[in-house]
């Protein structure tokens, strides 16, 4: 196999398990960020910073969004709240890329209203099985989950208003396509707002060359001028990357925003 398809598998293995120990109620699924992972590891004791904030998983979380989708935000995987930034409208049809337990996507539809949409995008069969049963649950109509990759989105061009993510990007092994892909189905003036993590520039040669480490967001997580660069080469502007709290010695979440031009 090419390194991008091996990079892709490692990522698919790892979150088909991870689905099915969410499925089982095993509290030892981890994120890409939590728990004994990559970027889950020293500095930081699990999901917990120094000054006791929960900063991965269903932790940052406010009480409303855990009671809209309270099996999905439960079962989270993410670094962070992209919902809580997208400044999502009624009537908007919104698009999760690595959509995972369907937490974000179960949030997105409530705000976004009947009138409104909210796509999950997963390659992984378990989790989009697992999303579709959150759904489901919470009695929630206004959504889709849809199997396929984040280099290859399986929706035509402008069909989308807004563009979220939560701790996905980054395992991607090709960016530059992921992001050109997200401009591609976004209209012109829609919305770029993820969770994601960002590499340190002093990350050391040893930590990317890591193929593992991919599972654990690190080795291939981009800088912050390296992802700004990258989304406006993709066609987006008025970009915005702000961290948020340090995951790893090597890096840190952030919200990454941006307009489609």
């Amino acid at each position: 196999m090419t390194e991008k398809t091996d990079i892709r598998e490692l990522v698919r293995q790892r979150y088909a398990e991870s689905a099915r120990q969410l499925a089982t109620a095993d509290v030892s699924a981890t994120s890409c960020c939590g728990g004994t992972s990559g970027c889950g590891s020293s500095p930081l004791e699990g999901n917990v910073t120094d000054d006791g904030a929960v900063v991965f998983g269903s932790g940052p979380y406010t009480a409303e969004e855990a009671a809209t989708a309270s099996a999905a935000v439960g079962a989270s995987l993410g670094c962070g709240v992209p919902t809580a930034v997208a400044d999502l409208h009624e009537g908007e049809t919104v698009l999760d890329l690595g959509s995972g337990a369907g937490g974000d996507v179960l949030i997105s539809a409530r705000r976004v209203g009947p009138t409104g949409r909210a796509i999950g995008l997963d390659m992984t069969t378990e989790m989009l099985d697992l999303a579709r049963r959150n759904a489901a649950d919470a009695g929630v109509a206004n959504v889709e989950f849809l199997q396929g990759y984040l280099e290859d989105v399986p929706l035509p061009d402008g069909s989308v208003d807004v563009v979220i993510s939560n701790c996905v990007i980054n395992l991607a092994a090709d960016k530059n396509v992921v992001l050109a892909e997200a401009a591609r189905v976004t209209r012109h003036g829609g919305r770029f707002a993820v969770s994601d993590v960002i590499a340190d520039t002093d990350m050391d040669d040893a930590t990317r060359a890591d193929l593992a480490a991919y599972t654990g967001c690190i080795a291939g997580a981009l800088t912050s001028d390296d992802y700004r660069a990258a989304l406006e080469r993709a066609g987006w502007t008025d970009v915005e990357v702000r961290p948020t709290h340090r995951v790893h010695e090597h890096a840190q979440a952030a919200i990454i925003r941006a307009v489609r031009a």
